[in-house]
């Protein structure tokens, strides 16, 4: 348990967020394909996707991986546009928006999802099971002055 309090405290600090979005995804990316999409090293703490969404203005595929908080019944996904804190939303973000069909790979397999974007009191609602989940999203949230994007991928008929 101390491990993760540990990740947790390193990944609230403003160093961690400018470090990260430079190194994480990049290593993730390059695990998840030498593995064959059975392992994402961000998941060794947090359970976690690989999202391919259509990119907004290209409407090229782009992959990203995230951490995510499964639901019960296995069939929905919370995503959060946290940036690590950072002060624009994450590009994955605005693809989702323009795009809400994406897939995600989880554990070696590809699942259809169909984004949402949760607004009042359900976005409420989760915030509050996501910051039980993942504390530094409160951190996050308060580096910040936009409100950071929840999405429920759910999954779809393939």
């Amino acid at each position: 348990m101390i491990g993760v309090r540990l990740v947790q405290k390193v990944s609230s600090t403003r160093g961690f967020a400018k470090v990260a979005p430079h190194v994480v995804p990049g290593l993730d990316r390059a695990v998840h394909r030498l593995t064959r999409g059975r392992v994402l090293l961000s998941a060794q703490m947090l359970p976690g996707v690989v999202l391919t969404s259509t990119g907004a203005r290209s409407g090229l595929p782009r992959r990203t991986p995230l951490a995510c908080m499964p639901e019960d019944g296995g069939d929905s996904w919370i995503l959060v546009g946290s940036n690590f804190g950072r002060t624009d939303h994450p590009a994955w973000t605005h693809n989702l928006l323009a795009h809400p069909d994406a897939v995600i790979s989880r554990k070696g397999t590809d699942i259809p999802v169909r984004a949402l974007l949760l607004e009042g009191e359900e976005r409420a609602a989760v915030w509050q099971r996501l910051l039980v989940f993942w504390p530094p999203y409160a951190t996050y949230q308060e580096r910040v002055e936009r409100q950071l994007r929840v999405f429920r991928l759910t999954r779809r008929p393939s």
